[in-house]
């Protein structure tokens, strides 16, 4: 049996009236979206039921699907965009995708069988440039509309919201060269992604503007822990003494590298990551990395796919954000006895 509400416990716990809080719970319109999902998270909260009137309001469901969560970026990209549908009335489905588990493919489809309203795509297939495009199509051919975030692909016409992938890179090597780094490496994922692609061809172009008499150092590998261990060996093995990473799980896979050689972040090498994920202040050193506008980006995503819902064209294009340069301790000045 449900235990009775008490207003004033919600209303304490949501920062509102109680007054608030019964317009909400008996169904009325006359409040702010984000006001509502206030008092709907307080009630979770505080272990009371939702009362039927808020269970049957449903806009619809839209599929979010995501590569995997062991990468914390991810998740804070899904949170984000669920929430914020959550509070226009649609119900989340979630697909994940794991080695062995199901495919893109096969979410996508299950998920059209159950009518869903829109799809997000957060880093996934759309941004392998290998990757066969016909998901894409059949969901556009079946009036399903669709926004993607994190890889932007050329052969689609669909509204795309990424990072600013070379201006993320620029941003580190110049970084790192007013330390006094000029043997900077690159550890980016594989360079089929969009994302990789990008970030590899500003680092070469800014290298070549900053410092031409260096040979670039770039490593291809997996945005994981082991990803960045592999290659921290290859790009220290070349001499480099500040790394650039493609993701804050590679940095800290390249922070125990340097340990396990013996060698210290920042005093020996110097670390950027890449998204600022909620752990990286809390790391032995403190990251510094680049910091992906996540709020900004799911907000504009958000409202471009409820407005195509809605009926409006899916005419906003390609849309890149401005990562911002995260100082931390990873980072220090380079001195040319360090090592020696």
């Amino acid at each position: 049996m449900a235990r009775k509400i008490r207003l004033s416990d919600i209303a304490a716990q949501a920062g509102v009236s109680t007054a608030t809080v019964s317009r909400v719970l008996n169904g009325k319109d006359s409040v702010a979206p984000e006001t509502r999902q206030a008092v709907i998270a307080a009630l979770d909260l505080l272990g009371y039921e939702r009362p039927e009137v808020l269970r049957e309001r449903s806009g619809g469901q839209i599929g979010i699907i995501v590569p995997e969560l062991t990468n914390p970026v991810f998740p804070l990209f899904t949170q984000q965009i669920a929430n914020a549908m959550t509070v226009q009335g649609f119900t989340p489905l979630l697909g994940t995708q794991m080695a062995g588990g199901a495919t893109e493919d096969a979410y996508v489809e299950a998920m059209i069988s159950q009518r869903v309203a829109g799809f997000a795509f957060i880093s996934g297939l759309h941004a392998d440039s290998t990757a066969n495009t016909a998901r894409y199509e059949r969901i556009s051919e079946l009036g399903i509309p669709f926004i993607t975030i994190n890889g932007a692909n050329p052969a689609l016409a669909n509204p795309d919201f990424s990072a600013d992938d070379a201006s993320a890179v620029r941003q580190s090597i110049r970084h790192l060269v007013t330390l006094g780094h000029t043997k900077i490496g690159l550890a980016s994922g594989p360079i089929r992604f969009f994302p990789s692609r990008d970030k590899t061809e500003a680092y070469l172009d800014t290298m070549r503007e900053l410092l031409p008499y260096e040979k670039p150092r770039v490593i291809h590998t997996l945005y994981t822990l082991s990803g960045g261990q592999f290659a921290a060996s290859q790009l220290i093995g070349a001499g480099c003494t500040a790394i650039i990473c493609g993701s804050d799980l590679m940095a800290l896979g390249v922070v125990r590298r340097c340990r396990s050689m013996g060698l210290q972040v920042p005093q020996d090498v110097s670390v950027i990551g890449y998204d600022d994920t909620p752990f990286t202040s809390f790391t032995d050193p403190p990251l510094t990395t680049l910091r992906q506008p996540v709020k900004t980006m799911t907000e504009a995503a958000v409202s471009t796919l409820l407005a195509m819902i809605g009926g409006a064209p899916a005419d906003v294009g390609k849309m890149k954000f401005e990562p911002e340069l995260i100082v931390r301790e990873s980072t220090s000045r380079h001195h040319e006895s360090a090592r020696h």
